[in-house]
């Protein structure tokens, strides 16, 4: 059973740049068959947004495809280091009743934690596990 957040993260998260259109952030989701990107500021952790923020905080408000992604992102991001324990992941994600948590080394992004890379580590039999590992929706 994995220990720490490196054993089970997704590496290499996709990312943009605050100042980029929220187009660009779609346009990876799309293509990296994820739910979120990093949002860096010159390349340091600054947030993360969702395909359900976008919707929201966009679309919602009738903002248009070009609108920068920093106003769409969550600012405030709990976010953890590759040596923390899958446990500590685990009730800070619970504590904070988040779905995703940044793995940062030196205020860089390097990995990304989700709920569905954990079911696929601690409960490879349920629901979410096998949705996690199925083909994406393209």
């Amino acid at each position: 059973m994995a220990k720490t957040v490196a054993d089970v993260m997704t590496t290499h998260p996709a990312a943009v740049e605050a100042d980029q259109p929220a187009s660009v952030a779609a346009a990876l989701m799309r293509d990296n068959d994820t739910g979120a990107v990093i949002v860096n500021d010159n390349g340091r952790l600054r947030g993360i947004v969702t395909d359900r923020d976008i919707a929201v905080r966009l679309v919602a408000d009738e903002k248009g495809p070009d609108t920068p992604v920093r106003e769409a992102c969550s600012d405030s991001v709990e976010a953890v280091g590759p040596d923390t324990s899958v446990d500590q992941a685990i009730q800070l994600m619970r504590s904070h009743a988040v779905r995703r948590l940044p793995v940062v080394e030196d205020g860089r992004a390097v990995g990304i934690l989700s709920l569905g890379d954990l079911a696929m580590e601690r409960d490879p039999n349920s629901a979410l596990a096998d949705i996690s590992a199925a083909e994406g929706n393209r």
